[in-house]
């Protein structure tokens, strides 16, 4: 495995972790998540396009009793997995490869799901080259995230928590109607206004997804900006 080295600088950082061309570099939105998220001790979590296993690490240094950790990427469980021994939690976190909660015991319910999956649209991600993979979360950016929230409500225990990020990149608003729809309770944490790269706010594939009423942009002086937002999914209680 080739890796380079990234210093995370949100939450117990600085940490040293190990990327490899297959791993998403933690974001904004990571450490927008990182602040947020609340365990408990007795907590069961997943977390789901885990990359390179940060916030698991985050929520094992919380206290959480266990972790499971999935992404899609083919070497998540060698490189996550090194990056929690790193750091000490390595025994309470278990790392999967494979497709949203699929790789996971089908009888594994959680009181914690940390739900960061790739949620911009595909055209986009082809031509940002943010995701290893070339490939985002959908034609809309709501496809994957829409699918998470439809596996992860049989996940969740009874007042189980989910954090979920959402941004203006993507159709923001049909993920929130199935957010609702699922949980009832949806809680805004936080969010931040973030620039965009010049070359991606000028593209015809931004201008595209704009008119399309997909994307929202907004504006700070003569830079175009989107905002990235966590929200907080209670479960219901039985």
């Amino acid at each position: 495995m080739t890796a380079r080295e990234y210093t995370w600088r949100g939450r117990f950082g600085p940490m040293q972790l190990q990327i490899s061309q297959h791993t998403f570099t933690p974001s904004t939105i990571s450490t927008l998540i990182a602040e947020e998220l609340s365990i408990e001790g007795t907590d069961v979590v997943i977390d789901v396009g885990c990359g390179s296993g940060i916030l698991s690490i985050v929520a094992a240094k919380l206290g959480a009793e266990a972790i499971y950790g999935v992404d899609a990427s083919p070497d998540v469980v060698e490189v996550a997995s090194g990056n929690a021994e790193a750091h000490g939690v390595g025994d309470r976190i278990r790392f999967h490869q494979g497709n949203l909660f699929a790789p996971l015991p089908y009888d594994l319910q959680a009181d914690v799901i940390i739900g960061d999956v790739s949620g911009i649209p595909d055209t986009l991600a082809a031509f940002s080259g943010w995701f290893p993979s070339g490939t985002g979360g959908g034609a809309s950016g709501s496809e994957l995230p829409v699918a998470m929230l439809e596996a992860a409500r049989a996940r969740l225990e009874p007042d189980g928590r989910l954090y979920l990020p959402t941004g203006t990149l993507q159709d923001e608003q049909a993920i929130l109607d199935t957010a609702r729809r699922l949980f009832g309770s949806v809680e805004h944490l936080t969010e931040r206004v973030i620039p965009l790269p010049g070359q991606l706010a000028d593209s015809d594939v931004v201008r595209d997804l704009v008119a399309s009423g997909v994307v929202t942009l907004g504006r700070k002086g003569s830079r175009s900006t989107w905002t990235a937002r966590v929200w907080l999914l209670t479960s219901p209680k039985q």
